[in-house]
């Protein structure tokens, strides 16, 4: 019974006639228990944050065991409006939404140019990009912050906007998923009188649904948990996200419970966004992965 969903099975590795063979269940079994334990090992820390956030501050420090003695939500709305996390949440709205328009948009005309148009020099640019890839963000971080700071962007959400913007990562993504779409529809797009920004937003962009979905994602994702940048530039200006907000509680009265129930609200939205969105993830990555 373990192993009749496989008669149905159309893709992957393992089939159903390769389990007439007594060593491939075994190692089906074995792949299985490796997977349920990878999974315990991810999620133990989440829940275990999630249900600690249940105690009081007596329980917490007293009691090593990880249920709490009682399931009360109203603790969680008391920490979410004594700490006024609507305002952070706010500020992290922000910074996403701007970020996501500006990776979809700055790195897809980019790849655009690079896989569609391929201006004279495309060659050159694109080792660029590929080049970039090989250093670490922390390494500009230093003239990053001193540029922002001289033409005065400091304290606004747009560096944080443009940071993703210019992702060489996302390029890449774009490119490669770029240069497997027909070019007969770009070559009637340019019949029908279409200009090349007309042709990106009316053609290009419908036609990449999966890709964009995906660079939306790792977007979101990534400026959701962005904390340096955001703390360099927003720190005292009031538009501080969660995660800066997070690191401002090493110097605010909180007690460790409060600490955590507010990790508990920073996790949440990134967690759901993976859960409703993982096929999505999965299946765009692999059509936008590097060709070999």
């Amino acid at each position: 019974m373990f192993f009749e969903k496989y008669r149905k099975k159309e893709d992957g590795t393992i089939r159903f006639y390769d389990l007439n063979s007594t060593r491939t269940k075994i190692l089906c079994i074995i792949i299985f228990i490796l997977c349920i334990g990878i999974i315990i090992v991810a999620l133990f820390p989440p829940v275990w944050v999630f249900l600690a956030s249940f105690k009081d501050i007596k329980e917490f420090r007293r009691n090593p065991t990880i249920l709490p003695q009682k399931f009360d939500l109203q603790v969680f709305i008391k920490t979410w409006n004594d700490l006024k996390f609507v305002k952070y949440y706010v500020n992290s709205f922000i910074s996403v939404l701007g970020s996501v328009i500006s990776a979809v948009i700055f790195n897809g005309l980019l790849a655009y140019g690079l896989a569609i148009l391929k201006p004279k020099g495309h060659k050159i640019v694109y080792g660029l990009v590929m080049w970039s890839l090989l250093i670490p963000a922390t390494t500009s971080i230093v003239a990053l912050f001193v540029n922002i700071n001289k033409i005065g962007l400091n304290q606004s959400f747009i560096p944080l906007w443009l940071a993703l913007g210019a992702n060489a990562f996302y390029v890449v993504l774009f490119k490669q998923f770029f240069e497997g779409l027909p070019r007969e529809i770009v070559e009637a797009a340019k019949l029908d009188g279409c200009g090349y920004l007309q042709t990106f937003l009316r053609i290009i962009l419908p036609l990449s649904k999966s890709i964009v979905m995906v660079v939306v994602i790792f977007a979101i994702n990534a400026a959701w948990s962005d904390f340096l940048l955001p703390y360099l530039l927003l720190n005292g200006s009031g538009k501080e996200t969660v995660m800066v907000r997070l690191f401002m509680f090493r110097t605010s009265n909180a007690t460790d419970v409060e600490v955590l129930r507010a990790v508990a609200f920073s996790i949440v939205p990134p967690i759901i966004l993976f859960t409703v969105f993982q096929k999505q993830i999965t299946a765009g990555a692999a059509a936008g992965a590097l060709k070999g």
